[in-house]
């Protein structure tokens, strides 16, 4: 064998055994792929305490949110987790909407506005005195020219005074018969008398003790007015009655 080939056989050998040697060792594993990081859900509550409340008072809204990066009550930019008063006129419901990488979560709380009570505006009940009772409700009655016989209404105004008289037991009423100025004084002395006994007669019929009665004639003594007219002498042609306890 020449020089030659006994150098290209020590090569060929060389190689063959590097070959083999590099085929021995141990192969290298290919690098993992990295896992992408966890995206979280987002949550969101929203909460009002009082739920209700009247008018003028207030509630507190409380809310909490996780992995938001974005938190709005009722459109405007509030902390991820905080509370705050609310006092609304009328009855509303509050928005919460939390944005983040994990979606969109929204929430609602509503607060009831009622009307506070009303207060008791009912004026207190007016007592009435035993006089303003008798002026109310016993009034004079009138009579034609020169009668002492009653009336339609003046029966009407009877009637009612006896309902009041016969409801209070402790009054005593004195009625008081008047006439106009024309003719004598003795005559109309007798026609005052006449005309007061005339309501006595009808007040008693209706249920009126006659010993809480009593009567009197000032003829025309005490007239009403003393001017010359039909208006002012009917005026006068009365029965009078006065409360006497």
């Amino acid at each position: 064998m020449n020089h030659r080939t006994r150098n290209l056989t020590l090569i060929l050998i060389s190689l063959f055994f590097l070959v083999l040697i590099t085929g021995c060792g141990k192969k290298k594993e290919p690098p993992r792929p990295q896992e992408p990081p966890e995206i979280k859900s987002v949550t969101a509550a929203l909460s009002a305490s009082p739920a209700s409340i009247e008018r003028g008072q207030s509630s507190t809204l409380t809310w909490n949110t996780e992995n938001a990066d974005q938190v709005t009550l009722d459109g405007r930019a509030v902390d991820a987790n905080g509370s705050r008063n609310v006092s609304p006129a009328r009855t509303t419901t509050f928005h919460l909407v939390a944005i983040g990488k994990g979606g969109t979560r929204q929430a609602d709380a509503t607060v009831t506005v009622t009307e506070p009570p009303t207060a008791d505006i009912t004026p207190p009940a007016i007592t009435l005195t035993d006089e303003q009772i008798f002026a109310q409700n016993v009034t004079d009655i009138y009579f034609d020219y020169d009668r002492y016989d009653l009336r339609p209404q003046s029966q009407q105004a009877l009637a009612t005074a006896a309902r009041a008289i016969s409801q209070h037991p402790n009054w005593r009423v004195r009625i008081e018969g008047n006439c106009d100025d024309r003719g004598s004084t003795e005559y109309n002395l007798t026609l005052g008398e006449n005309r007061a006994r005339a309501a006595k007669d009808a007040l008693i019929q209706a249920g009126v003790s006659a010993d809480r009665l009593q009567t009197i004639s000032y003829g025309k003594e005490k007239p009403a007015c003393t001017e010359a007219t039909e208006d002012c002498w009917q005026r006068n042609r009365r029965d009078h009655f006065v409360l006497i306890h």
